[in-house]
């Protein structure tokens, strides 16, 4: 459904102010815990966005489809490594402020404020919807008249009003923007510091399926993010910001990488070259990498690339800029094993430094490492020891047997033939000569001091190829 700012629902409830209560006090019973606030989906957007309602003083049902989600929900605890998140969960537990419900329905029933935060991935190159539609069925069976539905995951344009009001609409019996609200409020949060993000870090976007709906958003979400709310004209308006902010993203990242390829193949040091051009207050370089990983920035281009095709616009440049990135761990390890004997390449003890997708996080969805692991097998590189500090994989191990996952990282860069540098984890900046020995090492996230390294026995993204 929808509306053009001219528009009117005729007979409609949220536009009869007879029948309407205010936002500014539905906010208040929100905050005096007279309204209760459900999140669906306690991960990565829902665990911070929980907490940062709990630390407002809201009281807070928390749903997830996991078990053992559920289970340390219960005990005050989450499985997130984000800071915050637990202390605002056992506090919640322990004043009766943060409620865990093992029926999504009964949340629904229970909630005025429905929010979903399930994960929007990536299937065939389009938006995975699956798990917004399972919530969306819960929620539409306890929907009530004048209840409020918010959408939070990165999704493509047109997905609240042509996917999600027709399944709220179909099982509740129900219209949206007429009998309960619905909102879009995507969430913009950075992994380890998500809380920071939300309370004090940017204002909120906010849209609605008409006026009231988004004066409601205004007003509510105004409880949790300090800095303020941002209103959008429409919902689609405000799906497509979000995917906005991650292609300007990863379109300025492939701009980076292929100037470091150009840098290598001149002599030049991209590195400096980048801080330099980026004195000037126009000029805003991303960093080049080893690959693109989470479940963010390589999966936004997608919608958008996907929304493109299907009406027929051709998105150029993030599609160009998506075959640069995707390409970087198969550049990098070409690169990476010049540093090795051509003879001895299938017997290489190799050693990646990092498994989570970014440095300072546990997060390993679409790490590049993933893709490293992959090229080396096709080579026949079986000996292979991946370091993280933060990171595991239980079923990459299980898979191949001669693959060792370690936190010890004298024991991973130990006797080896290659080490490679495929995350940004703080725990290796100080790596040195002294610790790599005559192990070539290839920096793919340009963390390393070059100086601390013999010539011979560094690379890396951005360094001169001059010598190889």
């Amino acid at each position: 459904m929808t509306l053009l700012k001219d528009e009117k629902i005729e007979e409609s409830l949220l536009n009869d102010s007879s029948t309407l209560e205010s936002p500014e006090s539905v906010t208040k019973k929100i905050l005096a815990g007279e309204y209760l606030v459900a999140v669906y989906g306690l991960g990565h957007v829902g665990a911070p966005i929980a907490s940062s309602w709990l630390r407002s003083g809201v009281t807070v049902i928390g749903i997830d489809k996991s078990q053992k989600v559920m289970e340390n929900a219960k005990k005050g605890l989450t499985h997130i490594p984000e800071p915050g998140v637990n202390e605002a969960f056992s506090e919640g537990i322990k004043n009766g402020k943060f409620l865990v419900y093992d029926d999504p329905i009964k949340a629904s029933v229970d909630s005025k404020l429905k929010m979903i935060c399930v994960p929007v991935l990536i299937k065939n190159k389009a938006a995975d919807l699956g798990a917004v539609k399972e919530v969306a069925l819960s929620i539409s069976r306890g929907l009530k008249p004048h209840d409020i539905v918010s959408l939070h995951p990165t999704v493509p344009p047109l997905t609240t009003e042509k996917f999600l009001i027709p399944i709220l609409e179909k099982t509740s019996k129900l219209k949206a923007g007429k009998d309960f609200s619905v909102v879009y409020n995507p969430e913009r949060i950075y992994e380890g510091r998500a809380i920071y993000d939300i309370e004090e870090g940017h204002p909120g976007i906010v849209a609605g399926l008409e006026k009231h709906s988004l004066e409601l958003a205004e007003s509510i979400f105004s409880l949790i993010f300090k800095k303020g709310v941002i209103g959008i004209s429409s919902i689609k308006a405000a799906e497509a910001e979000k995917l906005f902010e991650g292609v300007y993203r990863d379109v300025n990242i492939a701009l980076a990488n292929e100037l470091s390829i150009l840098c290598e193949k001149l002599g030049i040091d991209f590195w400096e070259t980048k801080n330099a051009a980026n004195s000037q207050p126009f000029c805003h370089i991303h960093n080049p990498g080893i690959g693109v990983g989470g479940a963010c920035i390589p999966v936004y281009p997608q919608f958008i690339l996907d929304v493109a095709t299907k009406n027929k616009v051709d998105c150029k440049i993030t599609k160009t800029s998506r075959a640069i990135n995707d390409n970087m761990p198969n550049y990098a390890l070409s690169k990476a094993l010049k540093m090795i004997s051509k003879k001895d390449v299938k017997k290489a003890r190799v050693t990646i430094l990092g498994l989570s997708f970014r440095g300072g996080v546990s997060d390993t969805r679409l790490s590049p490492t993933y893709n490293l692991v992959k090229k080396l097998l096709q080579l026949k590189i079986t000996n292979i020891i991946i370091h993280d500090p933060m990171s595991n994989d239980e079923s990459l191990v299980a898979k191949n047997k001669t693959i060792k996952i370690t936190n010890d990282l004298e024991f991973s860069i130990k006797n080896r033939d290659l080490i490679i540098l495929a995350t940004d984890h703080r725990e290796y900046s100080d790596l040195s000569k002294e610790k790599t020995g005559k192990t070539p090492i290839y920096d793919g996230r340009g963390l390393l001091n070059q100086s601390s390294f013999d010539a011979a026995l560094f690379k890396g993204i951005g360094r001169s190829l001059v010598g190889y």
